[in-house]
């Protein structure tokens, strides 16, 4: 009875192979690190073979194992299709993280989207600062991070272009030259911040860090308070108690990407890259304010 290929044996061996390490493979299952061990040594004593072996901070396939791999994959693939086939999903969770420049406008409208074209999977969404969605990446907490500014990196795949608008109190006045225009933005690093500053210093205007924070409500809200002018990407829906600014300089979009993690399905990461498209090329798409979402996460920094 011992030799047996159990499915959640398999799935967690093919997680360790596409992942790198039985940590991140853990995570990427929502599993413990030891159940995950145990699964691979249930397939070593089936198998009678070594299937994984360490490699530096992480773990590879043994020849073995790599022989294992091609009709794991084969046997979960039929396995999930003869579900299929009497009607039984298989769920698989997906962890989608995001900064919070444009949440609020894209992820409602997202959610509802992937639920039409992945009905097998969950989505969950964590908010997180750039840097530490990247991090997340790496070690298998976020399946698929959208992330602002350029990237030529393998694991982005560039959805689009956000654009950007200037906002201030209603009340709020520009300071009469040459005194400095007061901003408000996010604690570095932050593309948006960046983008703000240097679209000002291309057009000659003087500016100051004037407020600052760590989440956009407080970004929100030293605006709001008439701190300063702060850049946004808020896909053209105002937010409550501010006022867009015309009178000052236009900056260029920030393009927009879907970033995957190691081992991640192409299907999966095609399927929400595909519907970010269609939100940013498609407003009428975008849910109104008050939507909400289920599953999310909120990160200091974000």
């Amino acid at each position: 009875m011992s030799q047996i290929l159990d499915i959640a044996p398999l799935r967690s061996f093919v997680a360790v192979a596409d992942t790198g390490g039985f940590q991140r493979a853990a995570t990427s299952l929502h599993l413990s690190q030891a159940a995950v061990s145990q699964h691979v040594r249930k397939l070593e004593s089936a198998t009678g073979r070594s299937l994984v072996e360490r490699h530096g901070r992480g773990s590879r396939l043994t020849a073995d194992g790599e022989r294992l791999l091609s009709q794991a994959r084969r046997i979960l693939a039929l396995h999930d299709e003869t579900l299929r086939g009497f009607g039984r999903r298989t769920v698989e969770t997906v962890v989608i993280g995001s900064t919070e420049h444009a949440a609020a406008q894209l992820l409602p409208s997202l959610s509802t989207q992937l639920a039409s074209s992945l009905p097998d999977h969950r989505f969950r969404f964590r908010l997180d600062r750039g840097t530490r969605l990247r991090e997340g990446l790496t070690e298998g907490r976020v399946d698929l991070a959208l992330l602002l500014g350029p990237s030529d990196d393998l694991r982005a795949t560039p959805v689009g272009d956000l654009k950007l608008t200037w906002y201030a109190a209603p009340s709020w006045r520009r300071p009469p030259a040459p005194a400095p225009i007061p901003v408000v933005a996010f604690d570095q690093p932050c593309v948006l911040r960046t983008r703000a500053l240097e679209t000002l210093a291309e057009n000659s205007i003087p500016a100051m860090v004037n407020a600052e924070a760590i989440q956009l409500a407080g970004v929100q809200a030293a605006v709001g308070a008439g701190l300063g002018v702060a850049l946004m990407a808020t896909l053209g829906q105002t937010p409550e108690g501010l006022a867009p600014r015309h009178d000052l300089p236009a900056p260029q979009p920030l393009p927009l990407a879907v970033w995957s993690r190691q081992g991640l399905s192409s299907h999966t990461s095609t399927a929400v890259a595909q519907a970010l498209r269609r939100l940013l090329t498609e407003p009428g798409r975008l849910k109104t304010r008050g939507s909400s979402y289920a599953e999310v996460e909120f990160a200091q920094g974000a």
